[in-house]
């Protein structure tokens, strides 16, 4: 649960920036939303959920 807030809450930064900074315009930022809400929803939710989880737990495991 809290690796999907802050997922969540880091990619609405970043596109919040890019639509700001680079030109984004907002009916490309809606649509890429749209597409995670169609992916959620797909078969494919699981695998990419894995996917997200894999790469948190390898940078968790990342030591400075």
């Amino acid at each position: 649960m809290g690796l999907t807030i802050s997922a969540s809450l880091l990619l609405l930064i970043i596109v919040f920036l890019l639509v700001r900074k680079a030109g984004l315009k907002v009916l490309h930022a809606i649509v890429c939303v749209l597409l995670g809400f169609y992916l959620a929803s797909s078969n494919m939710a699981p695998t990419i959920d894995n996917f997200s989880s894999s790469i948190g737990d390898m940078i968790n495991s990342l030591s400075f």
